[in-house]
């Protein structure tokens, strides 16, 4: 995968920052956080949503707009259990390709 853009990273570093428990951060909270254009942003986040580094938590009504906009919260990033079987078939494929 590639890594993600400056851009990226500081919208998700705000998203981080910004993001309580229980709301999220809108999409214009999240621009002017990172000090980035809207239109990068409105260009940015629909594809880290798609990506699964962010996510919708809810809704919230702005002033700016008629409809309710869309709260968004960073994807909590689960470590992966790694157990003793998986140890193992790996110590044996390394043993057989060293041969």
């Amino acid at each position: 995968m590639r890594p993600l853009s400056e851009v990226a990273q500081a919208l998700l570093s705000t998203a981080n920052r910004l993001s309580a428990a229980g709301r999220g951060v809108t999409l214009a909270e999240m621009a002017a956080g990172a000090c980035v254009g809207q239109q990068a942003a409105r260009n940015l986040v629909p594809k880290l949503k798609r990506r699964g580094h962010l996510q919708i938590v809810g809704l919230r009504r702005v002033s700016y707009r008629n409809r309710p906009v869309a709260e968004y919260a960073p994807v909590p990033v689960a470590a992966e259990a790694v157990n003793d079987a998986d140890l193992a078939d790996l110590g044996q494929f390394m043993r057989a390709w060293a041969r």
